[in-house]
């Protein structure tokens, strides 16, 4: 199997005959053989229903795989990595954003390039508010210099690997997955190429900025403990500077006579101080609830069923 297609799904009903049609449309005829592997992330619509039938008529190998619920959208990837054959294989979105033709102009820079182990997409352009592009920005810059791995700014999970990468990353089996992090925290050689995102075929995004908030927190608390090393540096600021304020204080009274502010003062230092603590055992927090999960070993997904038209490429 020369290619595999990984196409997470999530209430994308409306979404799936068409993507298999973009899919085959662009990869008929250009390579020697491929598989599409779609992964149904506990959909609330109709989505496993249409696969189940395009299961039956694909006019290419197709897997299509139901989670028992939502898993979130790295446990789909897993999955789908999972069940590959192919020598190469891609991740792409099942919206039709992500182009099924820049595919090919991965896997031709694969095979012009045997030292590259995997070929990332990035959007040149946005289309999104300003607000929401500062904010990414802001955080691919915070995790580039907060750990030891590169992030390349605005790559997405649109990439192709080469089976040694795949390999890799089906090693690493840990339980709250951030998949843009452990791309690059595996290493292998990467070159990254630009894409123009389309407008999603049909359906709304399920990306709110709320959700984007906290994905962006899990890829910081996954993949550096730089929280835990601020904490420690604002406590040891705060505590020099009340130190230095308590210095001030009996100076003075002492040495000027001047009456030292009571009830407002004592108050606003116990409320900086105690919500400087509280967010401090915040992120503590998020740190030992990770490590509280994943000590439970539980299986990142749990599969309600699994199809295959092609007897040969699963059991």
């Amino acid at each position: 199997m020369k290619l595999s297609l990984v196409i997470p799904c999530y209430n994308e009903e409306a979404n799936i005959q068409p993507m298999l049609d973009a899919c085959v449309t662009a990869l008929e005829g250009h390579l020697s053989s491929y598989e599409l592997i779609f992964v149904n992330d506990g959909s609330r619509d109709g989505t496993w229903k249409t696969l189940k039938e395009l299961c039956k008529q694909a006019p290419c190998p197709m897997k299509a795989i139901n989670f028992s619920r939502n898993f979130g959208k790295d446990a789909a990837i897993y999955a789908g990595l999972q069940q590959a054959a192919g020598e190469y294989v891609t991740v792409i979105d099942g919206d039709l954003q992500q182009p099924p033709e820049t595919v090919l102009e991965m896997v031709a820079l694969l095979d012009a390039q045997p030292h590259l182990d995997c070929v990332a997409a990035y959007q040149e352009s946005r289309k999104e508010t300003r607000f929401i592009a500062f904010c990414k920005k802001r955080f691919y810059r915070l995790m580039d210099k907060a750990c030891a791995i590169e992030f390349h700014e605005g790559a997405s999970d649109f990439r192709t690997f080469r089976r040694g990468m795949v390999e890799a990353i089906l090693s690493l089996r840990e339980y709250d997955r951030f998949s843009k992090g452990i791309f690059s925290w595996v290493g292998f050689n990467t070159a990254y190429i630009p894409y123009t995102a389309r407008p999603r075929h049909a359906g709304d995004t399920s990306w709110s900025f709320f959700k984007l908030v906290r994905y962006a927190i899990k890829g910081i608390v996954s993949f550096t403990t730089f929280p835990l090393k601020l904490a420690t540096v604002i406590g040891a600021i705060t505590a020099l500077l009340s130190l230095l304020y308590m210095v001030f204080v009996v100076v003075q009274k002492l040495a000027f006579g001047i009456a030292v502010p009571g009830y407002p003062t004592i108050i606003v230092l116990i409320l900086l101080i105690g919500g400087i603590q509280m967010l401090m055992l915040g992120l503590l927090g998020e740190y030992i609830a990770r490590v509280f999960i994943q000590g439970k070993h539980r299986p990142l997904y749990i599969t309600k069923e699994t199809l295959c038209n092609d007897d040969d490429a699963l059991d």
